[in-house]
């Protein structure tokens, strides 16, 4: 249990660091700078867009060894890489900012460029962080342990959100309803310093010893993971049509939960009239939902209903709660928000106990950084797209669905946010049925039968 917790602490760490980074920043950006959402949407989808190389990260991780371990060294190193990127945006944040507001155009493009830049760094590092991490979950805990452990562990990161969430609210509370760039710049970037070295010297405490030199895996002149090359890895991946199945569900369920991730605190800021510490804690309100709903479904639903049937109530669920959430946009009411992102949450959380015990299920031991990178490049792809698609799809709103339009009674601000989130309850709608053509089974005969070829090679 205690190796479990130090596991979970690490994810912990990346949900602070992840509610500042794509949460309180898209804020900054959108509502106090007033960046165009495109850019704020585009930038943040470069985090997503280096996803191919979680599939590498996993296969290096497996494959070659620094100083004996496979995993943890790739956790801190990319840990360090991220904390100190977030630390570097905050000022080309505001220079980009300060373009805008001066209507410089070369400054403008020059910085926009180098922000997206700086963006796809950070989402090199946190694949260099995280697929080895995933990785060495599985190498680390049994496949009895294993559902048990992925409650636990993104319970942490769910506890790490809502941890960021409260930071950001109790920290940057003295800056609410400041718009002025030489106020809110030194607060953010004292704030953002003294999160990284928290992160850092957490992520050390979490990592230390968590993996002897020569890791775990069982005896042999080769591990079966160093013989698994690159040509070899992408046969293994490929044998399988339900490799692709569970690629294409897992696209549409992670665009699903986050098309509303770039807008949701102007969401509150703009429709609501919340303040900046107000807005945060939507994330803290979907964090708690979320806890509740890994714990229900990682000791209730998962073991009653089973992985499949528990997977497909979480999406159905989900959708019901994403239209919840268009719904409260024409109350305006703040304390419905808060509701409903609770039960967003706690929908999402059930949705993803099952979901990640399910993928587990669809990954060999014997190259799970490979399939681990293969499964986070599908959820970081519709991540940036999703990203991409709610900032670009918030300026469509403003264009053809002005404000105010249709309906006195609605806040003038709902019809935009009110369009991103109607296309996001589809795109859910997609992913449940989706999931009905996912087979374990098949999955597992198809890539069993393909490993004992490609370790025969080894030996020929």
């Amino acid at each position: 249990m205690l190796q479990i917790l130090r596991l979970g602490l690490f994810q912990g760490c990346l949900g602070t660091m992840a509610v500042v980074f794509a949460g309180l920043l898209n804020r900054i950006m959108l509502t106090e700078l007033a960046f165009p959402g495109l850019l704020v949407g585009g930038a943040l989808a470069f985090e997503q867009l280096v996803a191919p190389s979680r599939v590498l990260f996993g296969q290096i991780s497996d494959a070659k060894a620094f100083q004996g371990r496979h995993r943890v060294p790739y956790v801190v190193t990319g840990s360090v890489f991220y904390c100190l990127i977030a630390v570097l945006s905050v000022p080309l944040i505001f220079f980009v900012g300060h373009a805008i507001a001066t209507d410089d155009s070369r400054a403008f493009w020059g910085g926009a460029t180098a922000l997206c830049g700086l963006f796809a760094l950070f989402g090199l590092a946190v694949a260099m962080a995280t697929t080895p991490y995933l990785a060495l979950v599985i190498d680390r805990t049994t496949e009895k342990d294993r559902p048990r452990a992925v409650g636990i562990i993104w319970c942490m990161l769910t506890v790490g959100i809502i941890v960021g969430a409260v930071c950001i609210s109790i920290t940057l509370g003295s800056v609410d309803g400041v718009t002025d760039p030489a106020v809110l710049q030194p607060a953010l970037q004292r704030f953002m310093i003294q999160l990284a070295l928290v992160v850092v010297a957490l992520t050390v405490v979490a990592c230390w010893g968590m993996e002897p030199r020569g890791g775990s895996r069982s005896g042999g002149s080769r591990n079966p993971e160093e013989m698994m090359t690159l040509p070899r890895t992408w046969a293994l991946l490929t044998s399988s049509r339900q490799t692709f199945v569970f690629f294409g569900f897992l696209v549409l369920f992670s665009l699903g939960v986050f098309l509303q991730d770039p807008i949701l605190e102007s969401y509150g800021a703009d429709v609501f009239d919340l303040p900046i510490s107000k807005s945060t804690i939507l994330n803290a309100l979907w964090g708690a939902g979320t806890l509740l709903g890994l714990l229900l479904a990682g000791f209730l639903i998962t073991p009653k209903l089973g992985k499949m049937a528990s997977s497909r109530l979480g999406c159905q669920l989900t959708t019901l709660s994403l239209a919840l959430l268009f719904l409260a946009g024409c109350t305006g009411q703040a304390m419905v928000l808060q509701v409903v992102m609770v039960l967003f949450g706690c929908a999402v959380g059930i949705a993803t106990n099952a979901i990640l015990s399910l993928m587990l299920d669809l990954t060999l031991p014997e190259a799970a950084g490979t399939f681990v990178g293969a499964w986070a490049l599908a959820q970081a792809l519709s991540r940036a797209l999703g990203k991409l698609m709610g900032g670009g799809l918030l300026d469509l709103g403003h264009v053809f669905v002005p404000d105010g339009w249709g309906a006195t009674w609605l806040p003038s601000a709902f019809p935009a946010y009110g369009f991103v989130l109607f296309v996001e309850v589809l795109v859910m709608a997609a992913a449940t049925w989706s999931l009905g053509a996912v087979r374990v089974h098949q999955f597992r005969g198809d890539t069993a039968g393909t490993l004992t070829k490609v370790l025969a090679l080894e030996l020929d």
